[in-house]
């Protein structure tokens, strides 16, 4: 593959549009020396048409209006860049005014604004990287915690490639023994016996469900899972809502019902992010506004991923409570025991029961959090999956999988029936095609132009 996909030569403000301590204007194609040149000076009087790869130059930028700012520009010579082109990265003081203007002098110096995402696919069109190493960029620049950086790091390794060859190989395996079978029909072939090829077709099929369900918990790093904070009035709803957010999100009173309205923040709790909802106190009430808090509390509830249910320690459970109880028992719940602080009445065991995920804690005097850090990760299984080992990054990926996932089930119903061999084979070349669709060596146009929607201009 060419290392130029284009005559036409881009450029882009790189770092966020807001003032910082540095700026930087990024270009590629195959005038990106000569369009620096006309707009940079180097103190040493040295071209950036004349200057090796992997150095930089430190200098002045100008337009025609006259003096930019002071730089400093690094060089990379295709095809030992980013994006495989020739690419300058022209790194200024972090002002808005400044980087927007430097950008304006590139563009009229013979530079067209990139789209978005079009530096990472001139990389992928140009073979510096896969699909899935593109799109792990944008999980790079998105992650929000140490697990979710982790795995897109890898991923932009190539651990999904590996991971998704490693099925594909065994595919193209149990394929190519399938076609010798077809074109020898005589011949005995070891890998299309009936207890072989069999073995083989459950095998792949186990490894797509795998990678599926790696899927779900990955999900939860990447995007943070809802999660909702119910309970009867005055157990310390708001009061355990303000001490995550770290902030006083939710009125606190001891007046049974001041919550009316749902409070909602986003925190991180250790490794996860949740989306946090505070809700009115769950019970039947004759007040016509906090009836209607306790009515979107319900439907809070309904909606939400995970859930908090607050006990009070210092009372016994009350009808409500041992009503939330039923209702919770089979959905994603900690049971958080607050207001430990004071002497206990309630009976944990009788909790325990119904909820095998407890967290003791006091909101009131901030502690106790690691506790429900812990029980919130061993719900969710985080500690269990490793970020490190490639995991299907988006709906995309997940969707290519699912459908090889789907067609390999028929193999299996095929051989099961004792259908022809010819019908296993369309599933498995079926397979085949959405896999590597997945890793972008079969992906059409549409999909590889709806996968850089994702990306920021600049990136």
């Amino acid at each position: 593959m060419n290392s130029v996909i284009s005559g036409d030569t881009i450029a882009a403000i790189s770092t966020p549009i807001a003032p910082g301590g540095i700026g930087m204007v990024r270009i590629s194609g195959a005038q990106a020396f000569s369009i620096t040149d006309s707009v940079f000076t180097a103190v040493s009087g040295r071209k950036v048409s004349d200057t090796d790869g992997y150095h930089g130059l430190f200098g002045r930028l100008h337009d025609e209006q006259g003096e930019i700012d002071e730089a400093v520009v690094f060089v990379y010579r295709s095809p030992r860049s980013y994006t495989g082109e020739n690419v300058v990265e022209i790194c200024c003081h972090g002002g808005i005014y400044l980087v927007q203007r430097t950008l304006r002098a590139c563009i009229h110096a013979g530079a067209r604004p990139a789209q978005a995402g079009e530096f990472t696919r001139r990389a992928f069109l140009n073979g510096k990287m896969n699909l899935t190493q593109a799109e792990a960029v944008v999980d790079l620049i998105a992650s929000q915690g140490q697990q979710s950086a982790q795995a897109a790091l890898s991923a932009r390794d190539g651990a999904v490639f590996t991971k998704i060859h490693k099925v594909i190989d065994k595919l193209l395996e149990v394929s190519s023994a399938l076609a010798a079978w077809v074109d020898y029909p005589d011949e005995d072939i070891d890998e299309v016996s009936d207890e072989n090829l069999k073995k083989s077709v459950d095998q792949i099929c186990d490894s797509l469900g795998m990678i599926l369900k790696e899927y779900d918990t990955g999900k939860i790093l990447r995007e943070g899972v809802s999660t909702v904070i119910v309970g009867r009035p005055n157990v310390g709803k708001s009061t355990l809502m303000n001490l995550l957010s770290g902030e006083q999100k939710s009125i606190v009173t001891q007046i049974p019902g001041t919550t009316r309205d749902i409070v909602e923040d986003t925190i991180r709790l250790g490794d996860v992010v949740l989306h946090l909802a505070d809700t009115a106190g769950l019970r039947d009430t004759d007040d016509p506004v906090e009836k209607v808090g306790v009515e979107l509390a319900r439907k809070k509830l309904s909606t939400s991923y995970l859930v908090l249910a607050v006990f009070d320690s210092s009372e016994e459970l009350s009808a409500e409570d041992l009503e939330l109880i039923e209702k919770i028992k089979d959905r994603p719940v900690v049971a958080v025991i607050n207001k430990t602080d004071l002497p206990r009445k309630l009976d944990v065991e009788q909790i325990r029961k119904k909820i095998s995920h407890i967290a003791e804690l006091s909101a009131s005097a901030g502690e106790g959090v690691q506790t429900l850090e812990k029980e919130v990760c061993a719900l969710l299984q985080l500690s269990q999956l490793d970020s490190s080992s490639g995991i299907i990054a988006n709906e995309r990926q997940r969707a290519c999988v699912e459908e090889a996932s789907r067609t390999m089930q028929q193999a299996q119903q095929a051989l099961m029936c004792g259908e022809t061999l010819d019908a296993v084979n369309v599933c498995i070349d079926s397979a085949i095609d959405s896999l590597l669709e997945l890793t972008g060596e079969r992906a059409s146009e549409a999909v590889i132009d709806k996968v850089f929607e994702r990306f920021c201009v600049g990136k």
